[in-house]
């Protein structure tokens, strides 16, 4: 028999308009569960505000409390609820539930959008796929000279119901009714080769990905693109290491500059390096800095003492805290060009709804979107997700000018980081 949703995840809404909801799971443990379970709750378009997690390698107990990044924002609570019982194990033998099949990756679908351009509009549709739960993987987006446009955007499914005739029909009826008038026509089909195919782009120019991959930021460079903010962070964040106070494991006590995704960026090196979290705490935000407290071991169960990995690891987490985000504007050709960046985990999986993020940035900037494309990028340490983006000059924004590239940089970051 199987266990309900609702004893392994229990979501308590808050009382008062404002006021944090209380995310509780209680389940087998996993690795990376936590980085899992962050992901998902960012997809929703949450903030934790807070939360505590504990493990002893076989059982885990989360809290975060929640709330939306947008005051007038719904959230399907019972949405999130089944999500994230999805990424959660099974516990082995009858002790209390049936095993549940591995999951297999997720079917990749094409939809293909032929509408009017105007402001605003790869915003509008990607808002719509994600009040649809779908996660976008792949994009292609063209402008033609009489105006119209062609999205062809590769998605999963959160819900995994796209094999349905009524899901498809239904992403559709809302696609249309989201875009009105502006809307020509709407596909969605199974993604065919035309996938693997976009999955690379043109190569960047070396002194592009010189610059956006640079792990080094100089002060030059951060007031030319207005990356002052990251320059701070770097110099704020401090990562101490305690491994007197508990014999059983290294304390890591961290504090640094506030943003959005910090707890899956920590969560996330943390899956990456294969560093198990046996407790860790995830203190309010004040006055716009985060302290954390995190009892950790290595994956046999020791804690960490050789002083080269624990110089490696407050490194790598320090690079998080930066953060890890790279957001340029370069000259292509007699074009204007946005890029953004950020590491995918070693899994494959890319930071939630940064596509969701940089559109929202440039609508409110009223800048249009001639192209836009995702791909991968591979330096010497790891994988990039990039996002490239191809800008309409417009007389608010004369793209030549270093001050208006500095607000759209200063607004796609401020954005991404929820600062």
């Amino acid at each position: 028999m199987g266990v309900r949703c609702s004893d392994v995840v229990v979501i308590q809404s808050g009382k008062r308009p404002g006021e944090p909801s209380v995310v509780t799971v209680n389940c087998p443990d996993k690795s990376g569960l936590g980085c899992d379970l962050c992901s998902i709750i960012l997809e929703f378009g949450l903030c934790i505000t807070h939360g505590d997690c504990s493990t002893d390698g076989k059982w885990c107990y989360v809290i975060f409390s929640v709330v939306p990044n947008s005051s007038s924002q719904k959230v399907d609570w019972e949405s999130l609820k089944n999500r994230l019982f999805s990424v959660c194990p099974s516990c082995l033998g009858s002790y209390y539930f049936d095993q549940k099949p591995a999951a297999a990756s997720p079917s990749i679908y094409l939809l293909k959008l032929c509408c009017l351009d105007r402001k605003g509009l790869l915003h509008d549709v990607t808002k719509s796929l994600s009040e649809l739960e779908f996660t976008i993987q792949r994009v292609k987006v063209m402008t033609a000279p009489d105006g119209r446009v062609l999205d062809l955007i590769f998605i999963t499914d959160g819900m995994e119901l796209l094999h349905t005739k009524q899901r498809r029909n239904d992403t559709t009826e809302h696609l249309i009714s989201a875009l009105g008038e502006y809307c020509l026509s709407c596909e969605l089909q199974l993604a065919g080769p035309e996938y693997e195919n976009l999955k690379g782009f043109s190569s960047l120019p070396p002194q592009v990905a010189e610059e956006l991959f640079s792990s080094e930021l100089s002060e030059k460079k951060a007031c030319s693109q207005g990356l002052r903010v990251d320059l701070a962070a770097s110099k704020k964040a401090s990562v101490i290491v305690d491994n007197l106070l508990s014999p059983a494991h290294t304390l890591l006590q961290i504090q640094c500059l506030d943003q959005k995704c910090l707890f899956y960026d920590i969560l996330r090196t943390s899956k990456d390096l294969n560093i198990q979290i046996a407790y860790g705490r995830f203190y309010p935000s004040i006055n716009g800095y985060r302290n954390m407290d995190l009892f950790i071991r290595q994956a046999d169960g020791k804690k960490i003492v050789d002083p080269e990995h624990l110089i490696d690891l407050c490194s790598r987490l320090k690079e998080e805290m930066v953060p890890p985000l790279r957001v340029i504007v370069v000259n292509r050709g007699p074009d204007t060009e946005l890029l953004v960046a950020n590491p995918v985990e070693l899994c494959g999986k890319g930071r939630p709804r940064v596509f969701y993020d940089v559109t929202l940035a440039l609508k409110m900037l009223q800048i249009c979107i001639f192209s836009a494309e995702i791909g991968r990028h591979s330096t010497s340490d790891r994988e990039w997700e990039v996002y490239r983006f191809l800008l309409n000059e417009t007389c608010e924004f004369p793209l030549a000018s270093s001050r208006a590239r500095s607000q759209i940089v200063d607004r796609v970051r401020r954005t991404l980081l929820g600062r």
